[in-house]
């Protein structure tokens, strides 16, 4: 199975993934400065569409409508500052990394502990099959699919659907489950779950006192919802693509996972600067302290990296088209194309 994996795989690189992090170590210290020049200029454009888009109101909710929706690529891009906060790159000062992250958690309303506990336990298990579960999008094997019964097997169609991924879920995760440390267990988790949900109630009230319910449904939502749908699209191609890696616990390799389990996204420059450079997942996987402003650095000093699952937003939008794992070609499938091979 590793010989029909590894020749799947788009990659051109002789470094085996393990001897990456030692060459990796070497981009991990975020510049203070740099940092904040970051924050400043995703936080203060963000706060003014907020309120461009709040006085917009009284010319035109569509306009102000039409704003909101802008927003969302800058609340996108706090939501990786906060990503970044959580993984501990970027400031140096953990200290400051948790306030930061901690204050972003209310823009994003996603509860910061509770969201880096889950994300880490994505990084230490993804494409592992037997820890599937927690922070990441469920799939199953071709195998494990036909074993299910019929009204089991159209569950799992109905959540792989894009509707299911991308309008329903968001909604769900970032409005609805984000609210409590689902999977978790430990005091620190609910204390920060009920805390942001705490700031986010005040902070909509405060919104709705003084200026009802308009900003809350005209901007508040359709910035959060846009923002969220944006995130998990870019969180599904960045690990469900057809040469990923899954692999069961025996053959389960962490560096292995994370070079040839994560893409690289390829987006035009605009969009790789509101997404802070999270295409680069490969890289992001190997090493995760490595600051988001210093992934495209990687890459131009390693250009072998830019060569492993490369994926154009063109080719991307195949892959939604993917959901099983079948175990024997080490690719993932379409629900036609495992019929075929079941």
């Amino acid at each position: 199975m590793k010989d029909t994996l590894d020749s799947g795989r788009q990659t051109n690189c002789e470094t085996a993934p393990r001897d990456w992090v030692k060459i990796l170590a070497l981009y991990r210290e975020p510049n203070r400065g740099r940092s904040l020049f970051e924050l400043a200029v995703t936080l203060i454009p963000f706060l003014t569409l907020w309120a461009a888009a709040w006085w917009a109101l009284d010319v035109s909710r569509w306009l102000s409508l039409a704003i909101a929706v802008v927003n969302a690529a800058f609340l996108l891009r706090l939501f990786t500052i906060q990503h970044d906060c959580g993984h501990g790159s970027f400031f140096a000062s953990r200290r400051m990394n948790d306030w930061v992250g901690r204050v972003l958690g209310v823009m994003t309303v996603t509860p910061y502990a509770v969201w880096r506990r889950t994300h880490a336990i994505h990084h230490g298990s993804a494409g592992n099959l037997d820890k599937r579960g927690i922070g990441d999008i469920v799939t199953l094997t071709v195998d494990q699919y036909y074993a299910l019964s019929p009204l089991r097997r159209l569950q799992y169609r109905l959540y792989r659907s894009p509707v299911t991924l991308f309008v329903i879920a968001p909604f769900y995760i970032f409005l609805m489950q984000n609210r409590l440390p689902v999977g978790l267990s430990g005091r620190q988790y609910w204390i920060s779950a009920m805390g942001t949900n705490l700031a986010i109630l005040s902070v909509l009230g405060a919104i709705w006192f003084f200026g009802g319910w308009k900003p809350i449904l005209l901007i508040f939502l359709p910035t959060t919802l846009v923002a969220a749908t944006a995130g998990m699209w870019l969180f599904y191609v960045q690990h469900q693509f057809e040469h990923t890696s899954w692999e069961f616990e025996p053959d389960w390799q962490l560096h292995d996972a994370a070079l040839h389990g994560s893409s690289y996204y390829v987006l035009p420059p605009l969009l790789q600067w509101f997404s802070a450079n999270i295409g680069i997942h490969h890289v992001h996987h190997l090493y995760s302290r490595i600051p988001f402003y210093r992934l495209p650095e990687v890459l131009r000093d390693h250009v072998e990296l830019s060569t492993i699952n490369r994926m154009t937003i063109r080719e991307s939008l195949a892959s939604a088209r993917l959901h099983l794992w079948d175990v024997r070609s080490a690719r993932l499938l379409s629900f036609a194309e495992a019929r075929r091979v079941a």
